[in-house]
């Protein structure tokens, strides 16, 4: 069953406000600023989770994954920055208990799993309120996609791969934008704070296997079953950002 996305953003939005609204009582009476300790710019990155609209969400499930980033101020005071963006995500997964060797017989057994990924890095404008208890952003981006799925063999006792195979891939060009909110956990020299925030992220046409798409036949063969689409995202954010001091 597909997880409902509104749903899950509503629960992470409502883990995150206990906190947030702590700090605003530890500091109610104080002036979040940073003009004091200007940074150069901002380190940051955490949970997403991503929906796929349109003719993506056709042939996949909603993936969950991570991204990092990094806003670095144009501008002394910190309204506009450039933002280097990448993530990456997993919309299908399928695991297997299969043997080693068909000459081995069933009795030694490994872990075959599939995993179905997406990555991404993007570049492009950031546009912020530098001062306040909530500073909203808004960001665009242009850079590259890539899609692909991976075979790999396990042991036992959550051992590493010994074998991996990526069954099938393809790269795009991608573009997109985004907006939310930093709220401010700490002040000074390397200022933290909450980030959380919307991203739209559409990748063009490309092609690529959906959970399920590699029939395995009797005599070692597969067959894939590629779909391709557009394959357009909604992510939502839930993160963290540290300030880097330009002394």
């Amino acid at each position: 069953m597909r997880p409902r996305f509104p749903l899950l953003m509503t629960a992470l939005l409502l883990a995150a406000a206990p906190a947030a609204h702590a700090q605003y009582d530890d500091y109610e009476d104080e002036e979040w600023y940073d003009d004091r300790y200007p940074t150069g710019g901002y380190f940051g990155g955490g949970f997403i989770v991503a929906s796929p609209r349109g003719e993506f969400a056709d042939h996949v499930d909603d993936g969950f994954g991570g991204r990092l980033f990094y806003a670095h101020r144009l501008d002394r005071d910190g309204w506009l920055a450039l933002r280097i963006d990448g993530g990456m995500l997993n919309y299908g997964h399928e695991r297997q208990r299969v043997p080693l060797s068909p000459t081995l017989g069933g009795r030694i057994r490994v872990d075959l799993t599939t995993a179905n990924n997406l990555a991404f890095l993007g570049v492009g404008p950031q546009i912020g309120v530098p001062n306040g208890r909530l500073r909203p952003y808004a960001h665009g981006f242009a850079g590259v996609s890539y899609l692909w799925t991976q075979s790999s063999l396990e042991g036992t006792a959550g051992e590493e791969p010994f074998a991996t195979t990526t069954n099938f891939d393809d790269a795009t060009f991608a573009w997109g934008g985004g907006a939310g909110v930093y709220v401010p956990l700490r002040r000074g020299v390397s200022p933290i704070s909450l980030d959380l925030g919307l991203t739209y992220f559409d990748a063009g046409e490309a092609e690529y296997l959906p959970e399920g798409g590699i029939t395995d036949h009797d005599d070692g063969s597969i067959t894939l079953h590629p779909v391709r689409s557009q394959t357009d995202l909604l992510s939502f954010h839930l993160g963290i950002t540290v300030g880097i001091s330009r002394r």
